[in-house]
Order: C-alpha cells, then sequence, then structure tokens
C-alpha cells in the first residue's frame, strides 16, 4: 500500500543547491566589507552544523582567526537576510534545477493521491522560490506543508522539524516516507520514526547512511525506487 505522504528535504535532495548557497554567501559576506570567504573545502566542513545563521556562528567560533565582532548577531540577521536575497534571485534565473527525477516523482505522488511535505533547515522563500521556478506558480502549493528554516527549536540532527510536519499533515511517521540527502538529514528523520531513503550529491557522497532504506545516486531510475519505497505511482502523470 501506499505511503499517504512523503516528506522531502530540500538543498541536496531537490536540487542541488549548495553551491549557490556557498556563493550567495561570499557575495554577501564580500558586499558588507568582510574579509571572509568560504571555499568548497571549507563549506564542505561547515555543513555539519544545519541553518544558515547556526552555520556562521560556528564559522566565526571555530574557523575564523579574529575577535569575533561585537554585533554578532546582528551581523549574522544582515547577513542571513542579504544572503537569502542574493540565492533567491538565483533560484528564480533559472540556476538551481530539480535533481534527476524528482519532478517526476511529484508529478506522479501526486497523481497518486500521495500527499508531499517538505522539512529543511532553510529559509520558507528559498523553497518557494525553487519550487515555482521549477514547477511553476503552483509549484510550492503541490505541497500541503512546507516545514522550514525557524519553525522549531532545533535543527537536524533534532528530529523537531520532521514531528512538526508530521502533527501538520495529522499523519504517524509509519504512513509516510522521507527523503534525504545527507547524513544529518537521515538521522532527523529517523529519529522522528520515518523510513528514509537516502540520495548523494559531491557534498554527502561518503557519509555515513547506516539506518537508511536504500541510498541512490539519484532518482533518474524512478521506477527502481518506486518498488524499493513500496510506491504504487501511475505511468505518467
Amino acid at each position: 500500500m501506499n505511503p499517504r505522504a512523503i516528506i522531502f528535504d530540500v538543498d541536496g535532495t531537490l536540487a542541488d543547491t549548495e553551491e549557490g548557497h556557498r556563493q550567495a554567501y561570499n557575495r554577501a559576506f564580500e558586499e558588507a566589507g568582510l574579509p571572509w570567504h568560504w571555499d568548497q573545502a571549507l563549506y564542505a566542513r561547515l555543513l555539519a552544523v544545519t541553518g544558515g545563521k547556526e552555520r556562521m556562528r560556528h564559522f566565526v567560533a571555530d574557523f575564523w582567526n579574529s575577535v569575533a565582532p561585537t554585533d554578532l548577531d546582528d551581523l549574522i540577521a544582515r547577513l542571513y537576510r542579504r544572503k537569502t536575497e542574493i540565492y533567491t534571485a538565483m533560484v528564480r534565473a533559472g540556476g538551481m534545477p530539480l535533481r534527476p527525477g524528482i519532478a517526476e516523482l511529484i508529478a506522479r505522488a501526486h497523481a497518486a493521491g500521495i500527499r508531499l511535505a517538505v522539512a529543511t533547515t532553510t529559509a520558507q522563500e528559498n523553497v518557494v522560490a525553487l519550487l515555482t521556478a521549477n514547477l511553476g506558480h503552483n509549484g510550492a502549493r503541490l505541497f500541503g506543508v512546507l516545514g522550514c528554516g525557524d519553525q522549531v527549536p532545533h535543527k537536524k540532527p533534532a528530529p523537531d522539524i520532521y514531528v512538526w510536519v508530521l502533527r501538520q499533515l495529522g499523519l504517524g511517521a509509519a504512513e509516510c516516507l522521507a527523503l534525504e540527502d545527507s547524513e544529518l538529514g537521515l538521522a532527523a528523520a529517523r529519529a522522528a520514526g520515518l523510513r528514509t531513503f537516502v540520495t548523494v550529491n559531491a557534498y554527502t557522497r561518503g557519509q555515513d547512511f547506516r539506518g537508511a532504506e536504500a541510498v541512490f545516486e539519484d532518482l533518474s531510475d524512478l521506477n527502481t525506487f518506486a518498488r524499493a519505497a513500496g510506491l504504487e505511482l501511475p505511468a505518467s502523470a
């Protein structure tokens, strides 16, 4: 029997967005006159902390070899707002296509009456921009619940955002499945009791995915994923 809902992570799962996020952070730092720069190797290490504001605070505490700005809280808030503006502009310009198989999965699951939801640590503006750019004006409306950003006090690997989404759906964990891309996301979904499938990307390939139902490079072979997940999907939407 089909699960009643699929809950999607966003960054790295719906789309390969992390490089776009990294570039947006660096532009925000440069515009603010800060001598901060996150190269790919450093950003991969910073991804051990979920949430953009939390990631910047972690950078200052553990990687910045100088005195922290006295107005750090205000600075981080300003930087995050500007970074979000830069990132969403990149998305609207078509710079963040969905990963292979994702659009088809969304369409076929929706046609099968399976509810769709998001559970992410990123800002809601980022999610809506991504879905609208790739799925059209009503793209975000395909998802009955958007669990985003600061809606819960503790970010992944805490299960809070998944617990919140399940509550909004009015469903139990056994009735749903989760799709993630990272070790931290897998831990969060499993802690909420969800069967969890993983699609890897350049930043997460090689992480520890023990406990996942299955791990895929991507969903280009959607039928194989559907069989593994117990999904009965129409041939086309």
